[in-house]
């Protein structure tokens, strides 16, 4: 920097040495004298203050010499100066002429490379694209857009877009469309639906941007649309296959559990029902006539359901199976209910002609309907599957509604089926025994022992409750025996207190089911239990019901044979009450009938020859010619105990001579007798 300065300094001499030599010369020569005025500009003393400061020294120098060539010097050196000035100054304009031709030319090329790449990009993209005024009229279109909605893009130019929206879109998907031509959003993309030429739908990804003008002023709107049709269309099919059942078509329990779902999600005040319905014995058809007569079928019957039921507001769907159930939303009541119900039994009751059979089947149907304020999908559901189970075990071929106080009474039988087990680990089950007495004097014969269940919860159950319970599960084989052996040694110890008295020895009547009969372990079972009591095989009498002695063949037949070959006594609980073969009744080994209490309910004095006393006499001599003591059971009058003496009865027992009671209570029957 201090070089550029002295060589600087050292230049400005040399030219002020050359103004001196030059103001000297003669004769006086100007252009030495501009060139130096030219020079100052070459140095880049090109301000006013540099040419002012250059001519004030000039005049300093000559002023001492005044030679009459002051004014001719200046001259010539500012006319150098500002020539040389002039010349730098056109230059330089020259160059920023250049400059800005060159930039103009570069600019224009370069717009005409970016117009052109965007004409490629918008006519041969394979995206659909459209450029729109802010009031929906097409501006320009590219030939995708036009193959897309099957038009030449000429044919789109200035048309609006509300031509080619389809009109099932909701309303407010144009929302977005007025708040961005608004200035609202920049861009949205959303899916959106169009119409073909031919009318057919156009499902598309679009995406809309704005472009404002120079002051922010929404000027256009650029969409760039994508062909989703060939993917809906796969989605929708794959929705349907989800939702659907593919044999008939229904659909199934996804999609009505949607509908479900939903209709609980309605307003206060509505009311949904159901009909759940289960073809009868459609196993027995598809197990004879084979799988495809039985898919025949189930499609036949869901086509005829399906025009029964199609209405706005219901849904038929196919649960698997043979299983149906029709959703009713927004019902009247249960007589809705009930009438569809019978319609769709009538539909089903028609004859079908599948691969060359004619075949007629019935339903059942189970039918809930409440308010959706007053349950849940998950609750309604349970009640119509519990329901449609009640009209199956009601007889088939008919419908039930639901009642919540008999669903009680199932809710409590399945609580005491599961609890049992345990109870009779606990100790909860006890027997109380009802004397069994001689008609003709009041002896004390034998006493029948009744097995109850002490629950911690509904308190003290009658075998009413829980003994058709043990019977479905199973567990009256472990009970019974139980009872059983709490029987027999109960009778064992009142077989000793009537050797220490001298008092009579009551024998022990015990309930046997039928499900204990079919046990291949029961005559052991009873043997054992009477050797380790010490009972005698004759003090024991086994009961069993009308319905099951009458159907014992086989090996539960060769059982009561065994059982009587070891001394124990058989009879046959309730009789009358069953359809017995009477020819079959002599081949059995049996000792006594009991009468059914419903017979001695009707004997009263003042109507000797009643329907009941007619039955009874007919039965008391059935049974003596039989040569079987006969029973009579519920005995609560002294009238009907005179009657049944008088008919010819051997034995009686009922509230007349004692209710069912703890053990003390035969002691003290013993003791007074």
């Amino acid at each position: 920097m201090a070089t550029e300065r002295a060589e600087l300094l050292q230049r400005l001499g040399e030219l002020t040495d050359i103004l001196v030599a030059e103001v000297c010369r003669n004769p006086f020569e100007s252009k030495p004298i501009e060139r130096v005025g030219a020079e100052l500009v070459t140095l880049r003393f090109i301000a006013p203050e540099a040419l002012s400061a250059t001519v004030r020294l000039v005049g300093d120098l000559l002023a001492t010499r005044d030679n009459g060539r002051l004014a001719a010097v200046q001259a010539a050196l500012t006319c150098g100066f500002v020539r040389a000035v002039q010349a730098r100054i056109f230059r330089e304009q020259e160059m920023l002429r250049h400059a800005a031709l060159d930039a103009r030319d570069r600019a224009e090329a370069a717009r005409r490379q970016s117009e052109a790449r965007f004409r490629a990009m918008f006519a041969d993209a394979a995206i659909g694209i459209g450029i729109a005024d802010t009031t929906g009229r097409l501006l320009e279109i590219n030939s995708a857009l036009g193959q897309m909605l099957d038009l030449v893009p000429e044919q789109l130019q200035g048309r609006h877009l509300a031509e080619f929206l389809h009109p099932d879109d909701p309303p407010e998907l144009r929302r977005f469309f007025h708040e961005t031509v608004a200035g609202e959003r920049d861009h949205y993309r959303i899916e959106r639906r169009f119409v073909r030429r031919d009318g057919s739908p156009l499902w598309t990804n679009l995406t809309v941007s704005l472009v404002r003008d120079e002051h922010g002023v929404p000027q256009l709107l650029v969409g760039m649309v994508e062909d989703n049709t060939e993917r809906h269309v796969l989605s929708e099919k794959l929705r349907h296959q989800a939702n659907h059942d593919p044999l008939t078509g229904l659909g199934n329990r996804a999609l009505f559990t949607d509908r479900l779902h939903a209709a609980f999600g309605g307003a206060d005040g509505a009311r949904i029902g159901l009909c759940y319905l289960d073809l009868d014995g459609f196993k027995a058809i598809n197990d004879t006539l084979g799988h495809v007569v039985g898919d025949q079928l189930l499609v036949e019957i869901a086509d005829r359901l399906h025009r029964l039921v199609t209405a706005p507001g219901r849904l038929l769907a196919r649960m698997g199976g043979d299983e149906f159930v029709v959703l009713v939303e927004n019902t009247d009541g249960m007589a809705e209910l009930t009438d569809l119900a019978q319609r769709l039994l009538a539909e089903v009751s028609e004859p079908v002609l599948v691969g060359g059979h004619r075949l007629t089947v019935s339903a059942s149907v189970g039918i809930v309907e409440r308010a959706v304020t007053a349950s849940t999908p998950a609750d309604t559901m349970r009640d119509a599957d519990v329901t449609l189970h009640w009209a199956k075990v009601d007889g088939k071929n008919r419908w039930a509604c639901y009642d919540p106080e008999r669903n009680a009474r199932e809710i409590a039988r399945i609580t005491l089926s599961a609890a049992m087990p345990a109870a009779l680990e606990r100790g909860e089950f006890y027997v109380e025994y009802q004397p069994i007495v001689r008609l003709s004097d009041g002896a004390l014969l034998g006493a029948e022992a009744l097995v109850r269940w002490a629950h911690p919860e509904f308190g003290r159950l009658g075998p009413d409750r829980f003994i058709g319970l043990a019977e479905e599960t199973g567990l009256i084989v472990p009970l019974g025996r139980w009872v059983l052996a709490t029987a027999c040694a109960q009778a064992a110890e009142w077989a000793a207190h009537a050797a220490r008295t001298g008092g009579p020895q009551p024998s022990i009547s015990v309930n046997l089911a039928a499900r204990q009969l079919v046990e291949p372990g029961l005559v052991d079972d009873v043997d054992q239990i009477l050797r380790a009591v010490g009972l005698p095989p004759a003090s024991l009498q086994l009961e069993l019901t009308e319905s099951a002695i009458m159907g014992t063949t086989g090996e539960p037949l060769g059982a009561l044979h065994k059982l009587v070959d070891l001394g124990i006594r058989i009879a046959i609980d309730d009789f009358g009450t069953g359809y017995s073969n009477l020819a079959y009744l002599r081949h059995l080994p049996v000792h006594a009938l009991k009468i059914a209490g419903s017979f001695v309910e009707g004997l009263r004095a003042d109507e000797p020859d009643s329907v009941d006393a007619q039955i009874v006499r007919a039965l008391v001599s059935l049974a003596h010619t039989l040569k079987l003591d006969v029973v009579a059971e519920g005995v609560e009058t002294r009238d009907q105990a005179d009657r049944l003496t008088a008919l010819g009865c051997d034995s009686a027992q009922g509230w007349l001579y004692a209710k069912p009671g703890p053990p003390e209570e035969i002691n003290r029957w013993m003791d007074q007798h």
